[in-house]
């Protein structure tokens, strides 16, 4: 797959998966190969391993390995595969290695965590990632409005294999001035902050949005996906509102339950555990109940 390859099916539904857990704490390979299975069966095409939802803090490198061989060798040639990489530069460089080796399409560096972060730094961790890894895509991800287009738009002039960027700040009116510096045209703009993002960000330049809820409905994302693609907002919207009570749940709080209703409508499906690692937790009875009136209303579950 050439950079373009991977570029244009940015321009899709960008499912980010979750990573099961069995009774004694470990990655439950089954239920996560089964996860993904259903998900690409469901019309998604692009499946991110060690995202956020995948709860890529709390994964040791062996489980963030083992999480994009299983999502290969389950979605591999029928969608395809990125793997999300970060934390220390030593560590981001070698995940993104390992992923060149087995079968991944592109990486999506996370933000840097680290309490001093300079635009100038912001570049350089970047481009040293991305320079490890010269055949393989890029896609930056991008959750504070101090990184700009001038700042993406020099990674991109070093590095030819960054191809997309996930904008993760809820400012549509920031990501339009970002995207338009940086080059509209020039990359792949995807909308990171799910499904109740993605009209807003599609009206100003994106043409894919990420996905966590496609773990649980990827009917749904791929439907909304469609309604935007041919400009149809108004039917758009009326996903929008069937979805946005589940998306509102992941997102209160400062998003603390992001994963844990994503988890937790699987578990009421019957797919996998509920179980989160701290510092997230499992829901309460009250949003445990709220997640089973959601599932009962959408009846194609």
């Amino acid at each position: 797959m050439s950079f373009d390859d991977l570029s244009d099916q940015l321009a899709s539904v960008v499912a980010i998966t979750v990573t099961p857990f069995d009774a004694d704490g470990a990655v439950d390979e089954k239920n996560y190969a089964a996860v993904v299975d259903r998900m690409v069966e469901g019309g998604i095409s692009v499946v991110t391993a060690n995202g956020n939802t995948s709860e890529f803090s709390t994964l040791s490198a062996a489980e963030t390995e083992r999480a994009l061989r299983i999502t290969v060798d389950t979605a591999g040639g029928r969608a395809s595969i990125i793997a999300g990489v970060g934390h220390d530069l030593d560590t981001a460089v070698r995940a993104a290695r390992f992923a060149d080796a087995h079968g991944a399409q592109g990486v999506m560096i996370h933000q840097p965590v680290h309490p001093y972060v300079s635009l100038d730094g912001w570049v350089d961790y970047h481009r040293a990632i991305a320079s490890a890894v010269p055949e393989l895509s890029v896609v930056l991800y991008v959750r504070t409005p101090r990184i700009g287009g001038a700042q993406i738009a020099a990674l991109a002039d070093a590095c030819p294999n960054v191809v997309g960027v996930k904008y993760a700040v809820p400012d549509p009116v920031r990501f339009a001035t970002v995207a338009r510096d940086a080059g509209i045209d020039r990359l792949t703009w995807v909308a990171g902050l799910a499904e109740l993002s993605a009209p807003g960000y599609f009206a100003v330049g994106a043409t894919g949005f990420t996905s966590g809820l496609a773990n649980v409905a990827p009917q749904l994302s791929v439907q909304l996906l469609r309604c935007l693609q041919a400009g149809e907002f108004g039917a758009a919207m009326e996903l929008w509102e069937f979805v946005r009570g589940f998306e509102e749940l992941r997102a209160a709080n400062e998003s603390a339950n992001n994963v844990s209703v994503v988890k937790e409508a699987l578990a009421q499906l019957g797919l996998c555990r509920r179980d989160v690692r701290p510092p997230a937790s499992v829901l309460s009875e009250a949003d445990r109940s709220a997640v089973g009136v959601l599932l009962d209303s959408w009846s194609m579950l």
